[in-house]
């Protein structure tokens, strides 16, 4: 009996998560017109290191479990409510991926423990932070690979633990579970004129049952992200940087 009432609670418990996950899908590509597409999940096999889950993909030694375009590939995110339906409503656990870059936003990433200890320091207005047990992603206004590399040029030093998620790239959101855990919201989305929150703003609700276009999240420069961020590594006591794996 205790291992069917066992069954049933997860049964629930992943129906559960599997409606977020499609709630938060249709927020992003109808509300907020960020296109996005299922990535490839996880599998049971462990990761080399004993924790977590595999990739489902056929890579055995997929170096981002989980957390990537497969099938369908990069290019099939779309801002279609009704593909965006049918792809969560037939693989309800798979993760949320953004593709990065053209009129969605980019971002810039870094180890997850630099992250914690940079966010405090930068001195400026961030937009949403979508945090992994490895990495934290700071969302950015779009910007071309062009802008990034003149960004780039100007600087003395730039963090070699920085990875930049422009055109072309992609990057799972919240609420997705990849193989080295849960994808959740350091800080949350907030409307572009708007105080910020203390919960996700994900969606309005018309009173004939629709769905509403909401305001898409305030997104910061990435000139500023990055001087922000290269400012806090240097700010380092011991010369150092802050930013380090």
């Amino acid at each position: 009996m205790r291992e069917i009432l066992g069954r049933r609670r997860r049964l629930r418990l992943r129906r559960k998560e599997g409606a977020a996950r499609l709630e938060a899908a249709l927020t992003f590509a109808t509300a907020w017109q960020w296109p996005v597409l299922p990535g490839a999940g996880t599998a049971p096999a462990a990761l080399r290191d004993g924790r977590g889950l595999g990739c489902a993909c056929p890579d055995p030694d997929c170096a981002v479990p989980g957390a990537h375009p497969f099938d369908p590939g990069l290019l099939a995110a779309t801002t279609d409510e009704r593909m965006v339906r049918w792809w969560w409503t037939n693989r309800p656990a798979a993760p949320v991926i953004l593709a990065t870059g053209g009129r969605a936003p980019c971002a810039v990433s870094l180890p997850a423990l630099a992250g914690a200890r940079a966010l405090d320091r930068m001195g400026m207005r961030l937009g949403p932070v979508v945090a992994t047990p490895t990495r934290w992603s700071l969302l950015v206004a779009p910007y071309t690979l062009e802008r990034l590399g003149e960004l780039l040029y100007s600087k003395d030093w730039v963090p070699s633990s920085l990875r930049f998620h422009g055109e072309g790239g992609y990057l799972v959101l919240p609420p997705s579970e990849i193989g080295t855990g849960q994808v959740r919201w350091e800080r949350p989305p907030v409307p572009l004129a708007a105080p910020a929150p203390s919960t996700p703003v994900l969606r309005r609700i018309t009173k004939g049952g629709g769905r509403a276009e909401a305001a898409a999240p305030w997104l910061p420069d990435v000139g500023a992200v990055l001087d922000a961020l290269v400012e806090a590594s240097t700010s380092a006591p011991d010369g150092g940087s802050r930013l380090a794996y």
